[in-house]
Parts: structure tokens; C-alpha cells; sequence
């Protein structure tokens, strides 16, 4: 039986700011790809129409069904989800040197944005039967390593470093908000203080040339250096109040790469200037609180944990992308939430804000 007290509760902040979102994104991507040369792909844009209309279906479905029951279904999920990502090692489409995508009939996935979401409900699920005050234990720790671990492995195996990165700062924010006892912490600190370093030998030759390029874009400007600088030229030429809409040149020019996924942010900021381009930035600093504040107001664990989880999630893609763009950060492949095209990113985070509504609307039945 229906509950009326869910239209009550329903959470229409949350739902106004992923429209304001989604419309940024779509009014940023049509430019992207109608001004840029040497021909205008249209197709993109469409394509994106039809994503956002997926995403609010299964935005609707995530809202409606109660959150408990992914608690019981966490297992399964993110057992399908590893599933998939074993698949596309096996059978995955082979695009720039990298093997990330699905191809379904005409539908083309990257599981590794559904991943992201499995490793959140399956931590939530774990923690929230197990935190308690004096904190977590090494010992109570090695599960979440472990469910944590895998996909990171299949991930860096397709390869694709930004996501792996993700899904590690996402477990991180988790499990430091459900508290690690002190001892326990420390001995965390040491190893990983050992570890990194170490990293860098396994790192392949072009993960390492664009660390080094983060750190000099100008000792390879027209190679591996060429993308942030030139995403620095696009932000910079934009100042104060932009070039105008479909007039920026450097994405008009090609000069731009990636326009429409990974630097899309560059686009924006060239045509709209530094007032245009904060404005989103307000709408997910908004958004980051909002979910906290859903995290706060509930008095369940499992949704507290949940809803922090996304809400880090969000925190991140946007903190990553946003400092990638602008040559503070290494070009990792994170697409900022919302705004980039991608399909498999906008239904993974149109997921997000259902389930974020679905804590929030259902927190009467905990008062």
C-alpha cells in the first residue's frame, strides 16, 4: 500500500538542483559540440537528451523502492557488478587503449560507473552492522579492503586510473566518517606512507608521463603536455563574464581536446567567464551539503552511510575534474557529474539522487 507520507517528504531541493544541473550540462554540451571543427556532432547532444530521460526513469525507480532493501540485495549487486567488469576484460570494446565499455546491442556501458555505486551500498551495508564508538578495527577493516580491492584491480586492469582513484577516495571518506580506532589509524598512515611510493613502478609509461606532465606541462607542450595547457588557455580567455555562448574559440578552433567529456568545464568556463562558471560549482557545494544534511536527518545507519557515500562520491568527481581542468591535478579521466557527456555516468548519478531521496523521504519512519 501506498504511504502518503512519501509525498509529504519528498525531497524537491534535491530534485531542483539536478535539474539546474542537467539543463548547465546540456546548454554546455550543445556548444561543445555544434561550434567545435571541423564538423559540428550534433549526435552527441541528442544522445545525452535520451540518457537524462533513462536516468530520470531509474532516478524514479531508486526513489520509490525502499533503501532497506538494498541492504539485503548488496551481495547481489555488487556480485553482478564485478561481473561485469570481469566481462569487459574478456569481451569489452577496445577504444584509445583502454577496454572499458560493454557493448549491449546498440547500447554501449562502462560498468565501472555502476562499480562505484556496488562498493557504496555493499560498505554502507557492512559498517552500518558493525561501527560503534571506541572505532574499527585492522581486523574489522579486512572486509571492506577486500570489497574495495577487487574492483580496483579490475579496474586498473582495463585500464583506468581516474576510476580506480575514485573508488579508493570514496571508500576512504566512508570509512573515515564511520571512525578507525586510533592505534589502527596510525598503523593505515604508516603503510600507505610506504606504499605509494612504490606505486610508481607499476605504474605504464604513459600513467607516469602524465604525472610528470601535471607537474611540468611545458617540458612536452605539443605532446603529453598539450591538453592542460590548453585547457588553461580556454578558462583564462573566458575572465570575468565569458566570450558568449558559441563563441568560444579554442573549443571553436579544435584546439581544445576532449571537449565534451573530460574538459568540458574548460568550455564552459571560456564561454561564460568566471561569474557563468561558478554558478554550477554553488549548485554541487549545495548539493554535497544537501546530501550530508539528508546523511544527519536520518536515523538509520545504513541510510547515514549511504547517503555519505554519495554525497563523497559527488564530492570528489567534481573536486577531481574541476582541478584536472585547471592544471591542478593530474588528467585522470573523471568526468565532472551531470554535465559531462556520458550515458553511463548520468544514469549512475541520476541512481545517487534517487537513492538520496529515498533516505530523505522515508526518514518519518525512524522519528
Amino acid at each position: 500500500m501506498f504511504d502518503r507520507r512519501l509525498v509529504k517528504y519528498f525531497d524537491w531541493g534535491l530534485l531542483g538542483m539536478t535539474v539546474l544541473l542537467g539543463l548547465f550540462g546540456l546548454v554546455t554540451l550543445y556548444s561543445a559540440v555544434t561550434s567545435a571543427s571541423p564538423a559540428p556532432q550534433k549526435i552527441f547532444y541528442f544522445k545525452q537528451l535520451v540518457w537524462y530521460c533513462a536516468g530520470l526513469t531509474v532516478m524514479v525507480v531508486s526513489f520509490l523502492i525502499n533503501y532497506k532493501l538494498l541492504d539485503r540485495w548488496a551481495n547481489a549487486i555488487y556480485v553482478i557488478c564485478i561481473l561485469l567488469l570481469i566481462c569487459v576484460l574478456l569481451f569489452g570494446k577496445y577504444v584509445g587503449g583502454a577496454r572499458r565499455w560493454l557493448i549491449l546491442g546498440p547500447l554501449s556501458i562502462q560498468p565501472s560507473e555502476l562499480v562505484k555505486i556496488a562498493v557504496i551500498i555493499s560498505l554502507a551495508g557492512y559498517y552500518s552492522k558493525i561501527a560503534n564508538t571506541r572505532g574499527l578495527t585492522l581486523r574489522e577493516l579486512l572486509t571492506p579492503l577486500i570489497l574495495t580491492a577487487i574492483p580496483i584491480f579490475l579496474i586498473v586492469r582495463q585500464p583506468d586510473l581516474g576510476t580506480a582513484m575514485l573508488v579508493v577516495l570514496i571508500a576512504g571518506s566512508m570509512t573515515v566518517f564511520v571512525k578507525i580506532e586510533r592505534r589502527s589509524f596510525l598503523y593505515i598512515i604508516a603503510s600507505c606512507t610506504i606504499t605509494i611510493p612504490m606505486v610508481w613502478f607499476f605504474l605504464k609509461d604513459y600513467q607516469k608521463k602524465r604525472i610528470l606532465t601535471f607537474l611540468n606541462p611545458e617540458r612536452d607542450p605539443l605532446g603529453a603536455g598539450y591538453h592542460i595547457i590548453q585547457s588553461k588557455i580556454a578558462i583564462g580567455s573566458g575572465m570575468i563574464s565569458g566570450k558568449g555562448f558559441l563563441k568560444g574559440t579554442q573549443n571553436a578552433l579544435s584546439f581544445l581536446p576532449e571537449q565534451h567529456t573530460d574538459f568540458i568545464f574548460s568550455v564552459l568556463a571560456e564561454e561564460m567567464g568566471f561569474a557563468g562558471s561558478v554558478i554550477p560549482l554553488i549548485i554541487f557545494m549545495m548539493l554535497i551539503i544537501w546530501g550530508l544534511n539528508v546523511a544527519y536527518r536520518c536515523r538509520d545507519p545504513f541510510g547515514t552511510i549511504l547517503s555519505v557515500g554519495i554525497s563523497s562520491m559527488i564530492f570528489w568527481q567534481v573536486f577531481i575534474n574541476v582541478g584536472m581542468v585547471m592544471g591542478l591535478m593530474p588528467i585522470v579521466g573523471v568526468p565532472l557529474p551531470f554535465i559531462s557527456y556520458g550515458g553511463s555516468s548520468i544514469v549512475a548519478m541520476m541512481i545517487c539522487i534517487g537513492l538520496l531521496m529515498n533516505v530523505s523521504m522515508r526518514r518519518f519512519m525512524f522519528e
